[in-house]
């Protein structure tokens, strides 16, 4: 017989609460022909893949689809840089997630080279224009940012290799996400500074505690949308050790930099 502990069971209780929440937001979109998108970025073993899975559980797989794209083929890459995320976007009625998005081109590629610096400076200059475009036609526009320190991103990976179920996790990025760590942390805050806008304003979600984060998430997707039937039972309201705008991250990394001469985490 497996045991499940009290705060076990009282976390998927609460879990329940905002699917339960999702699935209301879904209908809202469906019936109202809305798109949606809503992007995950940050770094690996952030805890970007548990928030869509449990988010998506008992959503209508007709109406919401996740996209994790791969590496661009030769042909993609000879095709203007956001066609084959455009080829993924939402019909009326539908929910797309990006697990990864157009924001690869922002720090995983100029990092390891996928990438030359006149893409990625074209990259910078042009997205902040195409996001606005794709609002200003009636898509949501969803972008968070999952931010985890140095040290818990070394103990997840650790726990992934020494796990046989979780092993296929652990690229070969992934082996160099901690050497580069300042990299990364360069690029983060040159994509927060330059692509946070009034349009599609990023949202940093500490991803420290994952159960927390999970929530927090859904709040902020649930936020966007003024769908139908919202509980009156549940706080909406993000929780401000979990939740920052773009804005107030840049604002703390400056500081950081100030302090100490360099970004940390």
């Amino acid at each position: 017989m497996t045991l499940v502990f009290e705060p076990e069971v009282a976390q998927r209780v609460k879990l329940r609460l905002w699917q339960v929440e999702l699935l209301k937001l879904q209908r809202h979109l469906e019936s109202h022909r809305m798109r949606m998108i809503v992007l995950f970025e940050g770094r690996d073993a952030a805890g970007k893949g548990g928030t869509i899975r449990r988010a998506t559980r008992y959503m209508n797989e007709k109406h919401y689809r996740v996209v994790a794209l791969g590496r661009p083929t030769e042909e993609q890459r000879s095709q203007w840089y956001f066609q084959r995320y455009v080829a993924q976007f939402p019909a009326g009625g539908e929910i797309v997630l990006f697990d990864r998005s157009w924001y690869n081109r922002a720090m995983v590629e100029p990092i390891f080279g996928f990438c030359t610096d006149e893409e990625y400076h074209n990259f910078m200059s042009g997205v902040t224009g195409f996001e606005k475009d794709l609002v200003r036609q009636g898509t949501v526009l969803v972008k968070l940012y999952f931010s985890v320190t140095k040290a818990e991103q070394a103990r997840r990976f650790a726990r992934r290799l020494g796990d046989p179920l979780r092993q296929w996790k652990f690229s070969e990025v992934d082996m160099q996400a901690q050497d580069r760590w300042d990299e990364f942390t360069n690029c983060k805050y040159e994509m927060l500074r330059r692509t946070s806008t009034e349009a599609a304003p990023w949202v940093i979600i500490r991803s420290g505690d994952k159960q927390r984060a999970r929530l927090n998430a859904m709040r902020v997707i649930l936020n966007a949308v003024d769908y139908a039937d919202r509980s009156l039972d549940l706080d909406f309201m993000p929780d401000r050790d979990i939740v920052l705008s773009g804005a107030e991250e840049i604002a703390l990394m400056e500081a950081e930099r100030r302090h100490s001469g360099r970004f940390t985490d």
